[in-house]
């Protein structure tokens, strides 16, 4: 049971924001899209990016997906850092945690993907 926890808590704390952050992008939430209009990206990179997260947090709650899905995660997540970092919007400390989880989950969940890079 406790090892299942280890997996779990940390699947579904990278899972959660990422499912709620892409519907959110996806549902067309002004705030959200406004980061990529700073960045001179076009607006339907928003909505592609919305895209990849949701479709990563509903992948990590399938372990032969997770570590793909965590990988996935991983230059979205340092662009989100970059952003906020860049254009001095509060905090890149989220993107970081999440970017942190993302990199456990790789690490946990590797040898149970249905394939992974070695």
């Amino acid at each position: 049971m406790k090892a299942k926890l280890k997996i779990w808590v940390p699947t579904l704390l990278l899972a959660l924001p990422l499912i709620l952050a892409g519907l959110a992008k996806l549902s067309g939430v002004p705030e959200l899209h406004q980061s990529f209009k700073m960045m001179g990206l076009p607006e339907w990179f928003g909505y592609f990016i919305g895209a990849l997260e949701l479709l990563a947090g509903i992948g990590l709650l399938v372990p032969k997906w997770a570590a793909l899905a965590a990988t996935g995660m991983v230059p979205i997540l340092l662009g989100a850092a970059y952003f906020h970092l860049t254009y001095a919007v509060p905090s890149a400390v989220p993107a970081l945690i999440l970017l942190l989880l993302a990199l456990v989950i790789v690490t946990l969940r590797r040898k149970q993907a249905i394939w992974y890079p070695v």
